[in-house]
Order: C-alpha cells, then sequence, then structure tokens
C-alpha cells in the first residue's frame, strides 16, 4: 500500500504528449547481463533440468524482466527518484533459437535495447549467447513489446520517440514498423474473425476424407492412418495457484512466471505426444489478454495442433478464476515449436474447432523463422559499458 501511494505522487512527472519528452537513441536503452553460470554453482541449481540442460522456462522469465528493464531505461526521468512509468509485457512477437540446448556449466549473456517506439508502446529486442572456447555463441533473438502505463497502471502513457542512427539502427526501426503491420494483418486474418482459405478449406477437407472407413462408405465412421492421433488424445492440463510471491508491486502475477508454467507443460505435452525429448525452436505471438490478479486459479490447456516431419506445434490456453467466482476469463495463449528427436505421428482433428485450431497451428509452423543466421553483432554495444552480474528474473 505504501507503494502505491509513492507512486500517485509521480503522476507530475508523466509527459501531456511524445513531443514533450526528449529523444532517445536505442544505445541509450542498452543493458547488458551476465549469469555466471560456470562460476556460481547456486545460481546454476536454479537453472538446471534433470538433463543437464539450462530450463528455458527461467531463460522465459529473464526475457521478461530484461525486457521491462530496457524499456525503463529508454524512458528514464532524470529528475524523478523511480520512474513515473508502470512497464508492462503486451506482446511476446518471436523467440527464435539457434541452438537446441544449452550447457548449464558455461556463463550465459543477455543484451538489448529499444529498437522500435509507437506513441505508447516499445520493441525490445534481445540476444542471448553462451560462452563457448572463450567466444560468446549466439543462441537465440527475441522481440518483446512493452506498453507504458501510468504511475497507478490506470492508464496509457507516453513514452520517448526514438531517434535511429545509421544504416543499421534505421533497418532495426523499420523493421519494427514491418512487425507491427504484420501484427495487425494476422490479427485480422484470424480464424476467429476470417473463413479459412481456399487452399486450408481444401488441406481440412483431405484429412476429412483420410479419416472415412472406406468398408462402411459413411460420413459418420471415422478411422485414424496408419501412424496418427487424435488432437484430442494429445491435451494435458495444469493447475496453478498465484500466491503472492509471483507478484509485482501492482499485486499481479509476474508475466514471466505465467510464460515458465505454459512453456513446461507444453514441454511436457510434446516429449509425451512424441515419444522422446523435445527441443524448443521457436516461440512466438504471445498476447497479455488480462493481468493475473495474485489468489487466482491459474487454469492451463495445452494440446498438439499441428506436426510436420520431427516438428511438433504446441497450443497452451491460460485461463483464470478467482476464489470467490467461478467465472473462467482466457488471460493468454501461448504457441511453442519443438523438434524432436525422433520423426512423430500425424496429428487428425476430429471437429470444426480442432480443424481450426490445426490451421492456426499450421499458420504458427509457417510464420517460423530461420535462426541459423542470427550474427554476434546484431545489437549495439556502446563502449565502456560492463555486464550486470546477475539473473535478472531474481
Amino acid at each position: 500500500m505504501k507503494a502505491m501511494e509513492e507512486r500517485k505522487l509521480l503522476r507530475s512527472f508523466l509527459a501531456k504528449s511524445q513531443e514533450a519528452l526528449p529523444p532517445r537513441r536505442m544505445k541509450d536503452s542498452y543493458v547488458e547481463v551476465l549469469l555466471p553460470l560456470g562460476s556460481q554453482p547456486e545460481l546454476r541449481e536454479k537453472y538446471l533440468t534433470v538433463q543437464n540442460t539450462v530450463r528455458f522456462g527461467r531463460i522465459l522469465e529473464d526475457l521478461d524482466s530484461l525486457g521491462v528493464l530496457i524499456c525503463y531505461m529508454h524512458t528514464k526521468v532524470h529528475e524523478a527518484k523511480m520512474s513515473p512509468l508502470s512497464i508492462v509485457t503486451a506482446l511476446v512477437d518471436k523467440i527464435d533459437m539457434c541452438k537446441k540446448s544449452l550447457s548449464p556449466e558455461r556463463d550465459i549473456k543477455l543484451s538489448g535495447h529499444v529498437s522500435w517506439v509507437g506513441k505508447t508502446s516499445m520493441e525490445a529486442k534481445m540476444q542471448m549467447f553462451q560462452l563457448q572456447d572463450s567466444e560468446y555463441c549466439p543462441v537465440l533473438e527475441a522481440t518483446f513489446v512493452m506498453v507504458a502505463r501510468d504511475s497507478e497502471n490506470k492508464g496509457s502513457a507516453f513514452v520517448n520517440p526514438l531517434i535511429p542512427e545509421g544504416p543499421k539502427e534505421e533497418a532495426l526501426f523499420k523493421q519494427g514498423e514491418l512487425n507491427k503491420g504484420r501484427r495487425v494483418a494476422f490479427s485480422s486474418m484470424s480464424l476467429l474473425k476470417m473463413a479459412p482459405s481456399a487452399e486450408e478449406r481444401t488441406t481440412i477437407h483431405e484429412m476429412f476424407l483420410n479419416t472415412l472407413d472406406q468398408k462402411t462408405i459413411s460420413f459418420q465412421s471415422r478411422i485414424l492412418p496408419p501412424n496418427a492421433v487424435w488432437m484430442e488424445k494429445s491435451k494435458l492440463k495444469s493447475l496453478e495457484i498465484c500466491h503472492p510471491q509471483e507478484r509485482n508491486i501492482f499485486n499481479r502475477i509476474f508475466g514471466g512466471f505465467l510464460m515458465r508454467k505454459a512453456y513446461e507443460l507444453g514441454w511436457a505435452t510434446a516429449c509425451n505426444f512424441g515419444g522422446s525429448r523435445p527441443f524448443v525452436v521457436a516461440v512466438d505471438d504471445i498476447m497479455f489478454q488480462k493481468p493475473v490478479e495474485v489468489g487466482s486459479l491459474l487454469f492451463l490447456s495445452s494440446q498438439v495442433c499441428f506436426t510436420q516431419g520431427n516438428y511438433i506445434q504446441v497450443r497452451v490456453h491460460s485461463e483464470v478464476a478467482s476464489l470467490h467466482n467461478k467465472e473462467h476469463t482466457t488471460t493468454n495463449v501461448f504457441h511453442f515449436t519443438f523438434m524432436s528427436e525422433n520423426e512423430v505421428p500425424l496429428v487428425f482433428p476430429r471437429t470444426y474447432g480442432e480443424s481450426m485450431l490445426y490451421l492456426d497451428g499450421q499458420r504458427h509452423f509457417n510464420s517460423m523463422s530461420a535462426s541459423q543466421t542470427l550474427k554476434k553483432d546484431y545489437l549495439l554495444k556502446p563502449q565502456g559499458q560492463q555486464p550486470l552480474e546477475t539473473s535478472v528474473s531474481q
């Protein structure tokens, strides 16, 4: 309560327009963080999996915290002791992996900066590297979208404009504009709003025909083709009680915690479906639709919605209910692309709703970008800046 009262006093530092705020450069928001897994066994224990790799769910928490920190750096008000803004994660646009797994015995470095801004939103571009043979090699690239709220988290707030310097920064800023346009186009073509395309309708009809029993010649008699599984059989569910330990200053649950729990259920779903250890390849289009209050019951439902070769597309649906209200409300939908060690069965929809899930999963799979061309110098590195030696999720 005291923290909220103090934040009310920060309203005077909020700008009436974006033009009233000083422009910032990309290097002004640059942050570099070191996870010394190689030298700190107690920290390593927190990130360790049973397969002796690094827990990707923990990395998601760290990326979320780093994205928020980057945006606070961009919007820093030097006259105020604390920021008058409340920065919250609106969207995980894309996370692309370029390595199957990480070693828990080598240091990890995360870095990033603001790459695009709107009136009240910011795009944070981040990369992660791991030490190998005395050199930091790229592991992943992530793009998050953050929004600025006022000091009491009741309404939107303006953010500093961004001035790109040089061709590389101009290209990053332009890519941010393209990302925004792509998201708008993807949303407008959502299967919740628009009918499937002619090609997609043909795909679903052919899958339906492949499940008809040729002996009965009936639309009602359905059988699975060889090496196939009904989509409804791929489901896994979990329940989390949202304890105060995972809250932020506004008494809402930390977004990174939600991502970690969703990822771990998605990983278990892919593992159970494929019969071997899966590796995450990409994460995309995670929209934070509604905040999760402390004390809520968090229901997570995961299922395989598309497969191809040894790739598994998993969708995790998150909804909450309060202890006093049994009504369920959707908070997030998560999309994860996994790669299995072996070729996996085909997944077949049985109902029209499952057919839409299949097409949506296919769209997300097709949008997965190749991440093998990540460059170590993609992000800026101001001269003389030293990395923070800590975990950003602590």
